[in-house]
């Protein structure tokens, strides 16, 4: 953990919220410009990192962002973005648009404020257990066999896998008192147990285990996470390679030398929550967007960002800008949503996780990314899963393992087939000329095209 700050940064952060009091953020919410989306426009005192708390902020209420333009220089930034429900409709629900202003307004960014928000979880209610480790098959299952044998229910976990590597935040509660756990020793207990687990035969030093009382963002510290365990440069296993060279997003870095920027471009598949992804790298790298345009045209998703370190400088070095390449790369692929997508819906009871888990291992599939949450009393999971190696589950695996759950309880959601690699083709491809014909009239008009090197 962080110290204290020194006093130096605690009169800045004090300014910062007396800025911040003095001009809170102004949301508006349009439906008659677009046709398509829905744009909500924020304007306020700008900060590090606000930038990722209004994206925050809007994938937390389950929006997808289809285009945002986004401008931030000097102590104020302005923000549009376009945005759809799940369904890909406009928002016309009064209830709906007043959290989003409410959740964007005066108090947007103060994370207390936002204890409702899908990715937080609040302190009271639960313990945050964070764990990372070299990924095996059956990982996952063990994790949490050892939690139902420790008398800890699960009401909610996320999951990721990443270059040989897992990432969890799991949400625990006393399953005879239904709250937080915080005997010492109890705590000590779970914390060395996974541990052990997480280190299986072969891990030994990098295995990982923290528990926290406090609140979380669960899909940023994920981020925080994997970054921290820098699985931007470690080696692919042969089936990763397979699939991530068929999805492999195309980073690349240019000079704008009027203005001293990097330009960043950024072209992935389209997927949901793929700004935040990114924008929260870019922050938690201490880089600051002063600009950026982000354009989401299925099956593709086009980003172009305006950045300078913290310290005023562009990207200088070529280490430098293979490393700002290597995690965002990994920042796209982290939230896989490869292999087949499997939905388990029941009435909520001690051990169903561990269960379900079991009989995905005993039946050979490999769970690359969860999703736990609990609404009531019914647990709601989705599981991503390929088979031990990485490739495709063949049907009478997954007929065998709903035999045994139960077919109306997991379903098939959709089955999410590696796509062909021929539009990702090899050769060099130029970002820069494909943004420059969609938003050059945005950033002329800020003065910021002129020439680039």
């Amino acid at each position: 953990m962080m110290g204290c700050g020194s006093p130096s940064t605690e009169v800045e952060d004090e300014y910062e919220k007396l800025v911040m009091r003095m001009n809170p953020p102004r949301v508006s919410i349009d439906n008659k410009t677009s046709k398509k989306a829905t744009l909500i426009k924020v304007d306020s005192a700008n900060k590090h990192g606000s930038l990722l708390e209004v994206v925050q902020v809007l994938i937390d209420l389950n929006l997808t962002i289809k285009k945002a333009y986004i401008s931030s220089d000097g102590e104020w930034f302005m923000d549009v973005f376009h945005v759809v429900d799940q369904e890909g409709n406009k928002l016309y629900d009064s209830e709906v648009i007043d959290l989003i202003q409410q959740s964007l307004g005066s108090r947007a960014f103060n994370i207390h404020s936002l204890r409702q928000s899908v990715g937080i979880q609040a302190a009271l209610k639960h313990t945050s257990i964070e764990l990372i480790g070299r990924d095996r098959p059956g990982l996952l299952s063990e994790i949490f066999a050892v939690l139902t044998d420790l008398k800890c229910n699960i009401v909610a976990a996320e999951v990721w896998t990443h270059n040989s590597r897992m990432a969890s935040v799991i949400y625990i509660t006393d399953e005879a008192t239904g709250g937080p756990i915080e005997d010492i020793d109890r705590l000590a207990k779970i914390k060395k147990l996974l541990r052990f687990v997480l280190k299986g035969n072969k891990e030994k030093q990098t295995a990982k285990t923290d528990i926290s009382m406090g609140m979380t963002h669960t899909e940023r510290r994920l981020h925080q996470m994997m970054y921290d365990d820098r699985d931007y440069d470690r080696g692919r296993s042969i089936a990763e390679e397979v699939r991530n060279d068929r999805i492999k997003p195309v980073v690349t870095l240019e000079n704008c030398v009027d203005r001293g920027y990097t330009v960043v471009y950024v072209r992935s598949e389209d997927r949901p929550k793929l700004l935040f992804d990114t924008v929260c790298t870019l922050t938690d790298m201490q880089y600051v967007v002063f600009h950026a345009t982000v354009i989401s045209e299925e099956p593709e998703a086009y980003q172009e960002y305006y950045i300078k370190h913290m310290d005023g400088n562009p990207v200088s070095s070529e280490g430098e800008k293979q490393r700002l390449i290597h995690c965002l790369e990994a920042a796209i692929r982290r939230r896989s949503t490869e292999g087949l997508r499997l939905e388990l819906c029941s009435e909520d009871r001690i051990g169903l996780l561990s269960d379900t888990t079991r009989i995905f291992r005993e039946n050979g599939l490999s769970v690359i990314r969860a999703e736990v949450s609990t609404r009531g009393s019914k647990a709601v999971n989705v599981f991503y899963v390929t088979d031990a190696s990485g490739n495709h589950v063949e049907s009478k695996a997954i007929e065998a393992v709903r035999n045994e759950i139960g077919e109306s309880v997991l379903c098939v959601k959709d089955a999410v087939l590696f796509k062909s690699s021929s539009s990702h083709n090899s050769g060099r491809f130029s970002l820069g000329n494909l943004f420059r014909s969609r938003s050059e009239k945005f950033l002329y008009n800020l003065g910021l095209i002129r020439s680039f090197s």
